[in-house]
């Protein structure tokens, strides 16, 4: 036989209620501990305490010295002022004027031109003027147109040497040695010449043919025109 429970007994039931309960309990104590008043433990008197009495310090009182101040001398008396009187003529200084009358004649100095004197820039060698004299037909630049002038000078000499001469001289077998030295002036002009020579009539011949040099360019050296002195030295052969 099956023991039936009574649905009223049984707890379960009553579960949230209970639990309802219990939290409202737990809350209520927890006030009435919040709540609770305490007071604080009280201690005997001690008596008044003063904090200011150990913090003073005495602070020794020092005088202040004033630095001396140097004694400035007095001021210079002025000098005696002389008062003068009306009636005392007082002499008055006269200054002259520096300016002139139109009616009188004024010396002036005469003043002497000076002339500058022109530089004059003397010969200049061959082997280093800065612009050499052209040759006629020469073309080119500076080395050029110096090499150019070398050769047609002894190409000059060549053509129009008398070779025969030295075979009439009757002079030493070899070769023999001609120097032969002129100036190209300032206008292109063969000027100042002069030869050396083992013989007379080779040094008269030498001058000959640079005599028959043509006109030439004129050398220049700063930019301006220069005499330029030239040397050619050339062989002959004599049997």
């Amino acid at each position: 036989m099956e023991i039936k429970k009574n649905p009223k007994s049984n707890l379960e039931n009553y579960s949230k209620l209970f639990m309802q309960i219990g939290l409202v309990l737990a809350l209520f104590i927890t006030y009435v501990a919040i709540e609770k008043k305490t007071f604080d433990r009280q201690f005997g008197d001690l008596g008044d305490v003063v904090m200011n009495a150990d913090l003073e310090e005495e602070i020794p009182i020092t005088e202040r010295i004033e630095p001396e101040i140097p004694k400035m001398p007095p001021p210079p008396t002025p000098e005696k002022i002389e008062i003068v009187e009306d009636e005392k003529e007082v002499e008055e200084t006269i200054i002259e004027t520096t300016e002139t009358d139109e009616t009188e004649a004024v010396e002036v100095e005469e003043i002497e031109e000076v002339e500058e004197a022109e530089e004059v820039i003397e010969d200049v060698p061959f082997t280093i003027i800065e612009d050499v004299p052209v040759f006629p037909g020469c073309k080119g630049n500076k080395a050029q147109l110096k090499a150019c002038f070398n050769k047609k000078m002894k190409k000059h000499f060549n053509r129009k040497f008398n070779s025969d001469i030295a075979g009439d001289l009757g002079l030493s077998p070899g070769k023999k040695r001609i120097i032969m030295l002129f100036r190209i002036d300032e206008t292109g002009n063969v000027v100042d010449v002069r030869a050396k020579a083992p013989h007379p009539r080779l040094q008269k011949e030498a001058i000959r043919i640079v005599k028959l040099l043509p006109k030439m360019k004129p050398g220049r050296q700063r930019g301006r025109p220069v005499g330029v002195k030239y040397t050619l030295p050339v062989g002959i052969m004599v049997e």
